[in-house]
């Protein structure tokens, strides 16, 4: 039993923010404050690069990362990191790691992401994860990334099963003070879907009401004709969202290189029509 004060003392430092990211400054300007020890959700309509937003993220946060890739594949996955190191499209990381894979293995020495490709993600494989790389570093990870929810076993489409992963995600990133970022996926079914496809998806309309359950939630939308990615925030407990969804984050992606950036000036001017 804990006193307000003395719970504030010994937990502040779990609820210290992420480091910032340059290309994510426009979501910060937003007031969204990623923190350790919160589940955050990322959730989007089907392709629109939740998994690459969660590696990107996580690369450039340099911090110790455990990744359940249930979604990606081995190669995808390390493909993808290869080609945000070396600015090479993940098609040219393929065809060179035939010729020169010394190259590819080098530039991602220092990168501290330990991947688990089990699918589909049980509870017993995330415990055998955590025991061995408490093992080998002496310390829980700083970010656990579960991509994706549905890819937990028996939570393909069983709510109850689903909201049982919420729970334990919650617990987990209680227990080890380390932030748990989740994908999910919103519905491509629904009329917003079908008439604004680009825009991020508001909170009513991901799958399973889900978005309630986590302390941050952000909603993704890419534009394949310019490319821009848009970044709501529809839920943050300790901040300003917009459940809507329609105040948002404009960035610039590069899925070729699995790569983000705040967008310059001219871009800008560019995307608002002004010459």
């Amino acid at each position: 039993m804990l006193t307000p004060g003395r719970s504030l003392t010994l937990y502040a430092e779990a609820g210290r923010e992420l480091p910032r990211v340059p290309a994510f400054q426009p979501l910060y300007d937003r007031g969204v404050r990623p923190r350790h020890g919160q589940v955050i959700m990322v959730a989007g309509r089907s392709g629109t690069q939740k998994s690459g937003f969660a590696l990107f993220w996580t690369a450039q946060m340099r911090l110790p990362t455990l990744y359940f890739s249930a979604d990606m594949s081995a190669f995808t996955a390390s493909s993808r990191l290869a080609s945000m190191a070396v600015r090479e499209t993940t098609e040219q990381v393929g065809a060179g790691m035939a010729t020169d894979p010394d190259k590819y293995v080098k530039a991602l020495a220092d990168l501290p992401i330990t991947f688990s490709f089990g699918s589909p993600i049980t509870w017993q494989q995330v415990d055998e994860e955590l025991e061995a790389y408490v093992e080998l570093h002496d310390r829980y990870p700083d970010i656990l990334v579960f991509d994706n929810l549905m890819d937990f076993d028996g939570a393909e489409s069983d709510y109850t099963e689903q909201m049982a992963v919420m729970s334990q995600a919650t617990e987990l990133a209680r227990a080890t003070d380390a932030a748990v970022i989740l994908m999910h996926h919103a519905s491509d079914k629904s009329w917003e879907a079908k008439s604004d496809p680009w825009a991020p998806p508001s909170r009513d309309q991901v799958k399973g009401g889900l978005s309630e359950k986590p302390e941050l939630a952000l909603s993704v939308a890419l534009d394949p004709n310019d490319l821009t990615y848009r970044v709501a925030c529809i839920k943050q407990r300790m901040g300003p969202c917009d459940p809507t969804a329609r105040s948002y984050a404009v960035l610039h992606a590069e899925p070729d290189y699995t790569s983000f950036h705040a967008m310059s000036p001219l871009q800008r001017r560019t995307l608002q029509g002004v010459s």
